[in-house]
Formats: structure tokens, sequence, C-alpha cells
């Protein structure tokens, strides 16, 4: 697990901070250790983001963090991680395989109740996996369950479920969260996604309950009283809010001054304040997020790998990341975290920034300059122009499309930059017949079992996560392959062609992997996020005693 207070290395070079506060942090450590169990309950956290949550329905969210709501506040996933990438219980409280790994069951315990007070058992699994799986539901991560068959109720709280044995069978059940049968049995799969269940009445059976929304503006949730003893009981907490900040600046004045306690995903610029100030700490973690360029390959100009390669290596990514990012990241050249036992670092060597070898591959592809206008052209004089899209209220985003479009200029590329709201830019991504777009930077987060399936395999064209259009034959029987080898040893070579055969192919401009930020007021303790994700153990995170506020 990454330590808490970072030495802060690029603003070191800058003479901007002295050294790392290690007193500080052993401060901060010895205040939570000092503060008894029964004075940590009460008050309440305001965490800031730049975005609202679209919705918290399991079955048809696909934000990210709706997904770390779902997992660690709202509801209760078979399992978890520990910090060591552990499987452990949560509402199964055990489960075993049969000799030939084909027969997997889970015994769930029998002491988590539905927020309104219903019993939470086998059914609803059973009912949220069936609807996982109907394809009017609209279930982004289809591709958890290609090794699974039919779930049978063994009784109320045990089930099994038929599979073709595979590698870390146990982990779409940490990022699985079921939903109530009896809230959710009479609504048709294809209406989920707009029912109440999702952003005005949901209804979980986790630590925290939902308390209201304010679209666009803030979420409540409040301490669940009966969580279950054994799995920690009552939250510390009373209430944590989830505030929408849409402007970095506000949000960080907002946590320096006390408005909030928890700044989420700070732009790399604030660093040095969130170090220095005397009343906050910053927080960083090695993480499996990535951010990429999608190019559209439904689009003639990137339908041909030589274009993609040659823009990746147009674009100065670690340019990106010193200018941008100050420093806290890697360049990504597939999907494969370097925190992960599977990362191939040989993977896209050859992609370093080489604007010459751009404009070479440009040329084989038939793009050059015909009228000497400074943009290239393709044979029909067609000039390589096109939008690059981002979110509004991403201002890093913003930055790195106006690198990539300066970089790209220099190659003869006209790429113009477009702000949209990211509803409107979800939208269009995940909706098959609305994919009406050249370019976007988006990122992604690599799940503990990797399976790009949903964002590269042809059989995904149709389903929302295919944003780009790629489709290769050599992908695919290594993705088919892939998840059923168990041997590490066994795999690693395929996993090694797998991203050697992405870094060729670039369906994507990997631009890097992110060492994660956060902001977090002194007040708020026990937080400690790592790959696992920015509200791991919110159930744990208390407030001073002379420093809450209670509304």
């Amino acid at each position: 697990m990454k330590l808490s207070v970072r030495c802060l290395l690029p603003l070191l070079a800058l003479g901007l901070l002295a050294a790392c506060d290690a007193d500080a942090r052993d401060t901060l450590e010895r205040l939570a250790a000092d503060v008894p169990e029964e004075q940590r309950y009460g008050g309440t956290a305001v965490v800031s983001n730049l975005a609202d949550i679209p919705d918290v329905n399991p079955l048809t969210s696909t934000d990210h963090t709706a997904s770390q709501v779902q997992q660690y506040l709202l509801f209760m996933p078979l399992l978890g991680y520990d910090e060591n990438f552990q499987p452990v219980p949560r509402l199964a409280r055990s489960w075993e395989l049969n000799a030939d790994t084909t027969l997997l069951t889970f015994h769930l315990r029998d002491d988590v109740f539905w927020h309104d007070g219903v019993k939470t058992t086998a059914h609803d699994l059973k009912f949220s996996y069936d609807r996982a799986r109907h394809p009017e539901t609209g279930f982004a991560n289809t591709a958890f369950w290609t090794h699974y068959g039919e779930m049978e109720v063994v009784d109320s709280f045990t089930v099994r479920i038929r599979m073709t044995p595979h590698a870390d069978f146990l982990d779409p059940w940490r990022a699985f969260a079921p939903v109530p049968q009896h809230i959710l049995r009479d609504v048709a799969p294809a209406q989920l996604r707009n029912h109440p269940f999702s952003t005005t009445q949901p209804l979980g059976n986790g630590p925290f309950r939902f308390v209201s929304r304010q679209p666009g503006q803030s979420w409540i949730f409040e301490a669940n009283p009966d969580f279950p003893q054994e799995l920690g009981g009552r939250p510390y907490l009373d209430r944590i809010v989830y505030r929408v900040v849409p402007e970095p600046t506000t949000q960080l004045t907002e946590l320096l001054t006390g408005g909030t306690d928890y700044y989420l995903q700070p732009p790399s610029e604030h660093a040095q304040r969130l170090q220095s100030a005397p009343n906050t700490r910053l927080v960083s973690y090695p993480d499996r997020y990535f951010v990429v360029i999608a190019w559209n390959q439904r689009r003639p100009m990137f339908a041909d790998a030589r274009v993609r390669r040659a823009l990746t290596m147009a674009i100065n990514r670690p340019a990106i990341i010193e200018g941008v990012l100050y420093g806290f990241g890697e360049v990504a050249n597939a999907t494969v975290p370097p925190i992960f036992w599977q990362h191939d670092p040989e993977a896209g060597a050859d992609l370093e920034y080489n604007p010459e070898r751009a404009r070479q591959l440009l040329a084989e592809a038939g793009w050059v300059d015909r009228n000497g206008d400074g943009i290239l052209e393709n044979e029909q004089g067609q000039p390589f122009r096109f939008t690059i899209r981002t979110n509004k209220g991403n201002q890093v985003r913003a930055d790195i499309a106006e690198v990539v479009q300066s970089d790209l200029r220099r190659v003869g590329i006209d790429a113009q930059p477009q702000i949209v709201e990211w509803g409107a830019l979800l939208e269009q991504l995940q909706t098959p017949s609305r994919r009406d777009f050249d370019a976007t930077i988006i990122g992604w987060v690599t799940e503990f079992r990797i399976d790009d399936t949903d964002l590269f395999h042809c059989e995904k064209l149709d389903e929302p996560y295919q944003w780009v259009g790629y489709c290769d034959p050599q992908a695919d029987r290594l993705l088919d392959t892939l998840p059923r080898i168990v041997s590490r040893d066994a795999s690693r070579p395929l996993w090694q062609q797998y991203q050697r055969k992405i870094a060729e192919d670039q369906p994507f401009t990997f631009l890097y992997f992110v060492e994660r930020l956060a902001g977090v007021s002194n007040r708020l303790q026990n937080v400690d996020p790592d790959a696992r994700g920015d509200w791991v153990g919110a159930e744990r995170w208390f407030l001073l005693p002379d420093q809450r506020r209670t509304r």
C-alpha cells in the first residue's frame, strides 16, 4: 500500500518543497490512534468531485465513481479485496469449488438486510445475476459472465453456478453487487436504467444508505445502524455528503477553508498546496486508471494501424506527464498497469516520441501535403482534419487536448479540441447507434481480473465499451484464450503477445497510467486509498471529535 504522504519529487526539482513532512504524517497517525473507539462516531464528512454521479444502479451504471459508491457505501458485493488484493468475504460468508473447478458455490450471510428491513437472500443474487446477463439491461461488463452458466438457488443463502475453469474467477463477484428483487422484479430489463431506483430511490444493503440527491449538486448518504457487526458494524460517520464542485480551484479552496473534507482527483498543480497547507494532506498511489485517445476506426482516416501508430509517435507523452501531470504518471502502451504481474515493459517500446518517424508512417499510408498549406491530404485531397472531444470540467484533459493539437499540427494534422458535457459524451460513446465522433480523450480502469473483451473483441462491436470499432482475429484469439489459463507461468507469454499486439495496432493512443491524487482534511482520519479505489474503508473514516460538522 502506498504511503499516505508523498515526497513530491517533481516539485523538489523546482525548489517548491524542501522535503517530505514525515513528522506531520507521524503526528496524524498518532492523533488517529489516540481517539478512543467510542469517540470516533458522529459527524458529517463532505467529499467533493468535479462531476455528478449519473446513477448508482449496479446493473446499469458505467461511471467509475458510481462503481465506488456501489462497492463501498450503498451495496454489498459478494467479496472484497484486502490491501494485498486477496479476496475477503462480504455478502458471501464463504465459497468453494468442486474438484474439477467447474462448479462454484457461494454461502451468503444471513444477517444482511436491505435498507427497508427486508433480508438479502440468494433470490436477490440470482435475480440480479439474471438481469445482468439479459441483453436488454445494458449491463456494461458483460465479459464478467463469459465463463459462467446458469445460477441455481440451493436454499435462501446458498447459490451455485456452473463455470468453465478460468483465471481470477472470483473477481467479477468483487465488482458486482446484487440489487433487491422485491423492488425491481416487475421492472422490465430495458427500463432499469431510467427507473427511479437508479437516481432518486436507490435501496442498498451496504454500510451507508441513501438519503437524498440534488441532480448536478449532491448525494447524501447516512450510516446504516444495522450493518453486520462482524463486518465492522455501524460506520463511524453519521453522514457522507458527495458534493459536485465543477471547478478545481473552487474544490481546492473549499478543502483549505474547511468547506469539504476529501477532494477527489485534484489536478497535479494543486499537489504542492495540499502538501504544504497546515490543515490538509496529500495522498497518492499508483492506480489501475489510464487515459487514452480513442480513435474511432469507423472513420476512414483512423482505419489504418500505421496512421494510429503515427499519431501516437507524434504526441509527446512524457512532456504531457511532466507538464500537465507534474510528473504524477507513467507512459502507457497497453491496458495492463505496471503494478500488475502481467505487465510487459517492452510492449510499445518502439512508440516513443518521434515526429520524423510519424511523418514517414503517414506518408506510407497516403497522407502527404499535396497543396503546400501545411496540412496533410489523402489521395482524394481530403485534409487530415478532425475533432478531438473531451468532457467539460476536466481541466487536465482540456490541457492534454491543447498539447495534442500542437503536437499533431507539427506533423501536418489539424486536430480541433471540443469540450462537451460528461453525460452527453458518455451517451455518444456508449450508444452504438450514436458513435458519430472522431477522437475522444477518456479514461478507463482496468479490473483486477484483466479482460479487455468489452473494449476490443469483435463480438462486442455493438456494445457499450467498444467505442472505437477495433476488430482483429489475432486479438480475439488472445482475448478468448487468456481468461481460461489459470497458471501464471503458462499465461505470461500470452499476456506479452497480447500487449504487444495492442501496442502494435494502437486502437487507442495510450497516454499514461496515473498516480492517483487526493486531498484530505487533517480532521478526517483513516482515509488511505489505494488501487482498490478512493472510497475503500469509508465505513472506518472518522472525524476528530473537536472538529466535526453535524450537518
